[in-house]
């Protein structure tokens, strides 16, 4: 999953559905400074293609993206 990569912040988005996931993690990176790593989860399936696209318009990478024990994991580094 996160591997050696450090996780600066976590945010638990689960039980909530689209926009919230894309809005919590915006709010979130919006503390941080660039080059942290935020961990995001979520149980909407649609966080997977919400996260990857604000991170591709906002200039965050999206570090992965895993489905562990029924929910997503995801890790975004801030730009």
């Amino acid at each position: 999953m996160a591997g050696d990569i450090q996780i600066d912040a976590r945010i638990d988005t689960c039980g909530t559905c689209c926009p919230m996931p894309v809005l919590k993690t915006k709010k979130a990176l919006a503390t941080m400074q660039s080059g942290q790593v935020l961990e995001v989860l979520a149980t909407d399936p649609a966080s997977v293609a919400d996260l990857k696209q604000f991170a591709a318009q906002t200039g965050h990478t999206v570090l992965s993206q895993e489905k562990v024990e029924g929910h997503f994991v995801h890790l975004i580094r801030k730009h």
